[in-house]
């Protein structure tokens, strides 16, 4: 699988995608940069689909990508897998806004789409 480094350290960058991840499925929408965005869509679905299968084994998945965050877990089994039940995929968008002021960074909001059962 291909991915970017986002100009990070490898522990420091999987910390960085876990908590914009825990942000997006905590807050369902996140403003950020366009690349960080395109690399947080990739853990936010595959926490989903955990969610979907909701095995022990990938309770304990999410678990350990999501730092121990039993609540982010919670609401990822309970309520996201519900809402997206009849989904194969596709649970973020990507809304494209501005650049930022001070680097030129295209700027865009990450968000959950409306399930099927909300």
């Amino acid at each position: 699988m291909a991915y970017r480094k986002l100009g990070r350290k490898n522990k420091h960058r999987r910390s960085m995608l876990a908590n914009l991840t825990k942000d997006v499925i905590m807050n369902e929408r996140i403003e950020t940069t366009e690349t960080r965005a395109k690399e947080v869509r990739k853990f936010v679905d595959k926490m989903i689909t955990y969610g979907k299968d909701g095995s022990l084994v990938s309770r304990r998945k999410a678990l350990a990508f999501l730092h121990n965050n039993e609540t982010v877990v919670k609401k990822v089994f309970d309520d996201l897998a519900k809402r997206y039940e009849n989904r194969n995929g596709g649970y973020t968008r990507i809304l494209k806004l501005t650049e930022r002021r001070g680097d030129d960074a295209l700027m865009v909001i990450l968000e959950l789409v409306e399930g099927d059962a909300k």
